[in-house]
């Protein structure tokens, strides 16, 4: 499948590695958010040119804060969090409580202090799913290669933090097909 991919969209797969490497986090693995922070750290391509059609731009220190809040929750979503607090479970309290026993970043897998872990980099089992979607996704809309656009729309099909931060912020995956695609460009890869 990578031999599908455009050098934007290697590009941000190397990115995540980046990011999950310069972390110190305890879970090794690339997760959706690292290839959302990826694509917000990316200049040129289709995906930040869209990110930008949408007003991305000025709001992706708020992307950034949004997916830092997610990790410390353990990664919950802010409507997991709701339907939480909607069965009597404070889930902010819980962070707390287990922040002060254990520090900033415990729900998180932070590592400080505990050593580099010496093994290599995989991809969780999100990130393998958005890179899955995001051939379907190139496929749907007729597209021979896969670049970083398809990426961030896979990212906007996937429950999860990231589709939510996104969407919290104006980027769906309708937008981003409307900015991409124009009306043309109805196909949605499931």
């Amino acid at each position: 499948m990578f031999e599908r991919f455009t050098k934007d969209a290697r590009d941000v797969v190397k990115g995540a590695y980046t990011h999950v490497e310069g972390s110190g986090e305890g879970g090794q693995c690339v997760e959706p958010e690292h290839l959302l922070l990826a694509l917000l750290d990316r200049e040129g391509g289709r995906g930040p040119f869209a990110l930008a059609a949408l007003g991305l731009d000025e709001r992706r220190e708020s992307v950034r804060e949004a997916l830092r809040d997610a990790r410390r929750r353990a990664g919950l979503t802010q409507a997991e969090t709701d339907a939480l607090a909607g069965l009597g479970i404070d889930v902010g309290e819980i962070v707390a409580r287990v922040e002060e026993a254990h520090g900033v970043g415990a729900l998180a897998g932070d590592r400080k202090g505990k050593g580099r872990w010496s093994g290599r980099v995989t991809f969780g089992r999100g990130a393998k799913e958005v890179l899955e979607r995001s051939l379907r996704v190139a496929l749907a809309q007729r597209d021979r290669h896969i670049g970083d656009e398809h990426l961030l729309l896979a990212l906007t099909l996937r429950p999860g933090v990231p589709a939510e931060v996104l969407a919290d912020h104006g980027v769906t995956y309708e937008s981003l097909v409307r900015v991409l695609y124009g009306s043309g460009g109805e196909a949605k890869a499931s």
